[in-house]
């Protein structure tokens, strides 16, 4: 059953991940072909701008479930040396319940949002509703539990390795 769930978890950590990077990679196009429209073509693409918006958001809240899956975001590096074996499982436990708590209020304040962008548009790009953007909040939460409690259940360690 272990193995199945970090199956999983490798699966869609790795797809968000994906996502993520593809993010980045759309809002640098973007940004590259704005700049272009605007400062050579002297026509701007007002569209782009909202475009690299939302692809930053989406970026961030699917780059999360890497991040705590590597076990970067919620660090006590510290207290953890210190610990003896029992003290550090007991870290690692209250680590996962705080993060979950976290988790579990982006997700709801993130679907609520969603919800009520569901009327919003957006300036520059009136067929599409704030919905979309607000989306990327619940969505990356859920990957985020998923990443959170691989970490549980099979820790990294690599908060120094991915610290700057």
């Amino acid at each position: 059953m272990k193995e199945k769930f970090l199956a999983f978890e490798r699966y869609i950590t790795g797809f968000s991940l994906l996502v993520a990077c593809l993010m980045l990679a759309t809002s640098a196009s973007l940004g590259v072909f704005q700049i272009i429209t605007r400062f050579i073509l002297e026509r701007p693409a007002e569209w782009t701008e909202v475009l690299i918006r939302f692809s930053l958001i989406w970026m961030v809240f699917m780059g999360i479930p890497y991040a705590f899956r590597q076990g970067a975001m919620v660090s006590v590096d510290v207290l953890y040396r210190w610990s003896t074996p029992g003290i550090k499982r007991v870290l690692d436990w209250s680590v996962a319940i705080a993060s979950l708590g976290l988790i579990a209020i982006i997700v709801i304040v993130g679907w609520d949002y969603a919800n009520r962008g569901k009327v919003q548009s957006v300036i520059g790009l009136e067929d599409v509703s704030m919905f979309w953007a607000y989306l990327a909040m619940p969505v990356g939460g859920v990957f985020s539990a998923v990443g959170i409690i691989g970490n549980l259940i099979d820790p990294k360690r690599m908060e120094l390795e991915t610290a700057q």
